[in-house]
């Protein structure tokens, strides 16, 4: 079986456009991704105090990605999809991330030694996913679109008190929730939706660059932004192996497992939806390989990320939109986008810009970059004939979940290890739902 005749694309899989024309393709898909890239950095380095190592960790956002993105099109010593799959940060580890962070700050550790913990981990959980590659046929009769579903609701809910917490003025702002920061949250909300009714495609793909750009404008006009804390630094980001060290919590590292399992799941599917946009086969042996090498590239591209002193990638899926959008599915637009990302990501003055974003201006477009996670999990939920037993998987796992993202604390007189497995809202809800699906039978037709 092959996906939909290519006739609509402009440059296949492995054409070679135009200079002129793979550089314009490779902006497209910059002002899609870029965001999605740095903001996870921005995120964990707001929550857990690292502005002194922010816009280095953002320069190595920036490269890990970039390097990401060749392996999957280039698939060096055959790992990786060989097809255009820009890889970025994962929003879906942020959870598991900062229950890491806050083990070691609540041990008494400062900005350095909580890095080290968390790209440590991130580092040996990579692991998990490289194995589980050659294992993703079987792997998808464990995590189903029902659990897939669970997890991902579970991400974006969780996640959207990050957003609104921010959009307020951030967390322990003296000016937490006055009208200026509400204002100016809202008016970006109100930018990035206005941008995505249009019947523009390009408008709604740049919603979220836009909507930053424009509450940026307005909190320098209206002296909530400090003109002086934009001076570009000249500074190199020279990517140091493990710069903050390397430290292992096993506790910790269950939740970040789990995590990676899922995103090995929705990797298959976005490698899957990259293959009927750019005309490949979906189906057959050439299709498995292609997914088991996807998969692995991921795998590898988030081991090279904690090495640089990063965050897991992930395969980002409004990608594969833009090639439907260009009509060019060329993989050889990948070395583009690697090689901008990088050169970017070497000037640390990017990251010091990005820092200096106003929290409700981040707030703002990440509350609405969260409730679209929420709605793809509630989505593939719909999609499910939603029978007694899925309804009680569902309800169990979500409020499990979700219930531990809102008391935080209910676990606080457990072991330890207790503690660290059942961190993660999003972790908490997929073991529920994995184990809840092996254990309950399936109902038979008449039930």
């Amino acid at each position: 079986m092959s996906s939909e005749t290519p006739s609509e694309l402009i440059y296949q899989l492995d054409d070679k456009p135009p200079v002129l024309e793979s550089f314009f393709a490779a902006i497209q898909h910059l002002l899609a991704s870029f965001v999605g890239i740095v903001t996870p950095t921005l995120i964990i380095g707001g929550i857990l105090g690292l502005q002194q190592q922010l816009p280095y960790l953002i320069s190595m956002a920036l490269i890990a990605s970039g390097i990401g993105t060749f392996v999957q099109a280039y698939k060096p010593f055959g790992i990786g999809a060989g097809m255009l799959c820009v890889q970025g940060t994962s929003f879906a580890f942020l959870g598991a991330i900062l229950s890491a962070g806050f083990i070691a700050r609540d041990a008494g550790g400062g900005p350095e030694e909580i890095i080290a913990l968390i790209t440590s981990l991130c580092f040996v959980g990579a692991f998990v996913q490289i194995g589980l590659s050659q294992f993703i046929p079987r792997l998808r009769k464990i995590v189903t679109p029902l659990v897939t579903g669970i997890v991902i609701t579970s991400i974006g809910i969780s996640l959207i008190k990050v957003g609104m917490t921010d959009l307020a003025g951030g967390l322990n702002s003296p000016d937490f929730g006055s009208p200026a920061n509400l204002m100016l949250g809202f008016f970006v909300i109100a930018v990035i939706v206005l941008m995505n009714i249009s019947s523009n495609n390009w408008v709604r793909l740049s919603s979220i660059v836009v909507g930053l750009i424009a509450g940026f404008g307005v909190a320098a006009l209206t002296g909530m932004l400090n003109p002086g804390d934009l001076m570009p630094s000249a500074a190199i980001s020279v990517p140091i192996p493990f710069k903050y060290g390397f430290n292992l919590e096993l506790a910790a590292f269950i939740p970040l497992a789990v995590i990676y399992v899922i995103s090995s799941v929705e990797t298959t599917g976005d490698i899957t939806a990259n293959c009927i946009i750019s005309g490949q086969p979906i189906t057959g042996e050439g299709y498995i390989q292609r997914i088991k090498s996807g998969v692995l590239g991921d795998g590898i591209n988030s081991m090279i990320a904690a090495v640089l002193n990063s965050f897991p990638n992930t395969t980002f899926s409004q990608n594969t939109g833009v090639i439907q959008l260009t009509g060019i599915a060329s993989r050889h637009i990948g070395i583009y986008i690697a090689g901008i990302l990088v050169f970017i990501g070497l000037f640390q003055g990017v990251g010091v810009i990005l820092q200096q974003i106003p929290k409700p201006v981040l707030g703002g477009a990440t509350l609405v970059m969260f409730g679209t996670v929420a709605a793809a999990g509630i989505k593939i939920l719909a999609s499910e004939y939603i029978d007694r037993r899925k309804m009680i998987i569902i309800a169990v796992s979500l409020g499990l979940g979700l219930g531990l993202a809102l008391v935080p604390d209910v676990f606080a007189k457990t072991p330890d290890l207790v503690q660290n497995i059942f961190s993660s809202a999003a972790a908490t809800a997929g073991l529920t739902a994995m184990l809840l699906s092996l254990l309950l039978p399936e109902l038979k037709e008449h039930d």
